[in-house]
């Protein structure tokens, strides 16, 4: 399983570390060196381009992006205990790794970065939303990366792909479709991983668009989306009230039946909603 480098096999780099997996940390560590390099190959191709990866954990995902021949990988870890190992992985890629001891969540990583930049990593799933959500609505457009390949929940995953109409579909899907192209390219099982979740997994490679699909303003869209979806079994004219004292107006202004529901409307209606709303009814 070690054949991609000449580095030791991942069982031995967590072992000599002492890099048991912490739940606090949602970390599930990936040991099989030649999945981690097909997660990398379903960003494309590496070379030219920049990585960021966000908890590299023992640097299998890491490794598999250097042998794919990703330029430069900017790693981002927040467990201590993780840095030793990448850094042995550093050496065996000199030049071309940069390992970070910090929270994604806290750090601002455009300016050590040359574009094109790819975003590619096995996702702690205590915060893999809440970096996703942040890189589709980075506050202005297009963004720094050009693409996202992302390990989730296959719940998780399912509801960035979601179409109207079904269970899944809500306000992550909205979000991500609007801005991206979107689609599952992987399935884990639990298996795959140490200590194995409860759950599937799922690799998702979102491509960023430079326009969005639809004209809307950004925060007009959030809100409406939010609203809708946070009442999601009400009609929208009881979802929306609070959005505009003439919502079945205003929603039947854009063909909008006021009796429909969140999950019924598709991306170009949440869109024109979101116009029509920015202009007094």
């Amino acid at each position: 399983m070690s054949a991609i480098d000449d580095l030791p096999p991942l069982r031995a780099v967590i072992a000599e570390h002492g890099l048991s997996a912490r739940k606090s940390l949602g970390q599930n560590f990936l040991l099989d060196l030649n999945l981690t390099a097909k997660i990398a190959r379903q960003a494309g191709d590496l070379r030219g381009s920049d990585v960021l990866e966000i908890g590299p954990g023992p640097g299998g995902l890491t490794r598999g992006l250097l042998a794919e021949g990703a330029r430069r990988v900017l790693a981002v870890e927040k467990d201590s205990r993780c840095i030793a190992a990448l850094e042995e992985v550093a050496r065996a890629y000199p030049g071309r790794l940069e390992v970070m001891n910090a929270d994604a969540l806290e750090i601002d990583v455009a300016a050590r970065l040359t574009p094109p930049i790819r975003i590619v990593a096995n996702l702690p799933y205590n915060v893999g939303t809440e970096l996703l959500t942040r890189w589709l609505d980075p506050g202005h457009w297009p963004p720094f990366w050009s693409s996202l390949t992302l390990m989730f929940q296959r719940e998780v995953a399912e509801r960035i792909v979601a179409a109207p109409g079904t269970k899944a579909y809500g306000r992550l899907a909205v979000l991500a479709q609007w801005r991206s192209d979107a689609r599952i390219v992987m399935d884990l099982p639990p298996e795959a991983f140490t200590p194995a979740p409860k759950v599937r997994s799922a690799v998702v490679h979102l491509v960023r668009r430079e326009t969005p699909r639809y004209p809307a303003d950004a925060r007009q869209l959030q809100r409406v989306v939010a609203a809708a979806f946070g009442q999601r079994r009400k009609m929208l004219r009881a979802s929306l009230k609070s959005l505009s004292p003439n919502i079945e107006e205003v929603l039947s202004s854009v063909g909008i039946a006021p009796t429909e529901r969140a999950e019924q409307l598709d991306l170009s209606q949440f869109c024109a909603l979101a116009r029509a709303l920015e202009t007094p009814k």
